[in-house]
C-alpha cells in the first residue's frame, strides 16, 4: 500500500482518536466522520483512502472501546505505524481488520512524506526521503484476519 503520512507523537489515546460524545455512533463510516476531531480537526475532512497514520509510542491508550479502531477502518486509512500499541487497541484494530506496525524508526518519517508498505515483510519505503525502514511485520495468521476484513469475517471463511 501507499499514502501519504499523517503524523502523530506519543500517546494518542482512544478519546483522541474518536471524542467520548461520539460513542453513541456504531458504524465505522459514522466514527470517521470525528476521528481526531479534537486534536487534529482537519483530518476526517482531508483524509484520503490508502494515507498512513505514522506516531510514536502507546498509540491507542486508554478505553479499550472499540470504536477507536472502527473510525480509523471508517476513514479507509492503508494502516497505523507506530513505534508501539496499548496491548487491547493492537487487538481490537486486528479483530475490526485495521493493519498495524511495530517500528522504532518512526522519528525518521515526516507529516506529508509518501510512504510505501509491504505488510507481509514489514519494509516502509519513505519514497520522499528515499530511505526504507524495517517494521516487525505481522505474523501470517495474524495478516490472513486483516486480509478478510477482521475476526468475524475470518472466522465465516473459515466455516464455509
Amino acid at each position: 500500500m501507499k499514502g501519504k503520512v499523517w503524523k502523530f507523537g506519543d500517546d494518542i489515546d482512544t478519546d483522541a482518536i474518536i471524542p467520548g460524545r461520539y460513542l453513541i455512533f456504531n458504524t465505522p463510516e459514522e466514527l470517521a466522520k470525528h476521528a481526531f476531531e479534537g486534536v487534529r480537526p482537519d483530518f476526517a475532512e482531508n483524509v484520503k483512502e490508502n494515507d498512513i497514520i505514522v506516531a510514536g509510542s502507546n498509540f491507542g491508550c486508554g478505553s479499550s472501546r472499540e470504536h477507536a479502531p472502527l473510525a480509523l477502518k471508517g476513514t479507509k486509512i492503508g494502516c497505523v505505524i507506530a513505534k508501539s500499541f496499548a496491548r487491547i487497541f493492537f487487538r481490537n484494530a486486528i479483530n475490526i481488520g485495521v493493519p498495524l506496525l511495530e517500528c522504532s524508526e518512526t522519528d525518521m518519517i515526516e507529516e506529508g512524506d509518501e510512504i510505501e508498505v509491504e505488510l507481509s515483510t514489514g519494509v516502509i519505503e519513505n519514497k520522499t526521503k528515499n530511505e526504507k525502514y524495517q517494521a516487525t511485520p505481522l505474523p501470517d495468521f495474524v495478516r490472513e484476519i486483516v486480509d478478510a476484513g477482521g475476526l468475524i469475517e475470518y472466522t465465516k471463511r473459515l466455516v464455509n
